[in-house]
């Protein structure tokens, strides 16, 4: 009798461990959630962002100096 007592204790702890496990895993999973819902906010407004400065950068207009390319040297050159 004291083996399937000891048994039925086995079982209860091994019940118990699990139950914590499962307990720690869904915290774990909770925070992992939190935080990945945080980032894609911030990706998400980092695009926007983004989108906006080419948006900005796109309607600029052009500049009326001459490229770099088009430049005449200098005459000490």
């Amino acid at each position: 009798m004291a083996t399937l007592q000891a048994q039925i204790d086995s079982a209860h702890e091994s019940i118990e461990e699990l139950q914590t496990k499962v307990a720690f895993q869904e915290y774990t999973i909770d925070s992992l959630n939190d935080a990945l819902s945080s980032q894609q906010k911030q990706l998400d407004d980092l695009l926007f962002k983004v989108r906006h400065v080419v948006d900005r950068v796109k309607s600029i207009e052009p500049s009326n100096m001459a490229k770099e390319s088009e430049e005449t040297p200098p005459p000490h050159f």
